[in-house]
């Protein structure tokens, strides 16, 4: 029997990451983040993840964490850092 292809909407993809963003606004990397807040490279990605600071993909493949400094101004004044 063969197989019948699915919708467009219904394919499953294999990349679930946000789209790469571009942008001229330079932005800062997690370990800069976490230089700038005084805590682990680790505890950035775990508010990232977590939603309270907002990160964007770059470089080849999207591999790349970056966070405008918006995101982070808005992330300082929440956590009253």
């Amino acid at each position: 029997m063969p197989k019948t292809p699915l919708p467009p909407l219904l394919k499953k993809t294999a990349n679930t990451r946000p789209p790469v963003r571009q942008s001229t606004e330079p932005a800062l990397t997690v370990k800069e983040i976490a230089v700038l807040d005084g805590c682990s490279v680790k505890t950035v990605h775990r508010a990232i993840k977590a939603g309270l600071l907002e990160a964007f993909h770059v470089g080849p493949g999207g591999r790349l964490l970056r966070i405008s400094r918006q995101a982070h101004a808005a992330y300082r004044h929440l956590n009253h850092l």
